[in-house]
């Protein structure tokens, strides 16, 4: 079983902490969804995906 070591600071005792969290309030959402976005690429890579494939059957009426 492994353990986490979790260390919880206050924001404001730490300057690099609380520039990180004014630059990040100074974005608009759409900057703030867009980096997310990319750390998530960087972190996962970019899937290749698959085409999506849908087939109509029709049943014989009884």
């Amino acid at each position: 079983m492994e353990k986490h070591i979790v260390k919880i600071h206050r924001l404001d005792e730490y300057d690099e902490i609380k520039d990180n969290l004014e630059f990040w309030l100074s974005r608009s959402a759409s900057e703030r969804i867009a980096a997310v976005d990319q750390l998530r690429k960087e972190f996962n890579g970019s899937p290749v995906r698959f085409q999506r494939t849908a087939r109509i059957i029709q049943l014989p009426q009884d």
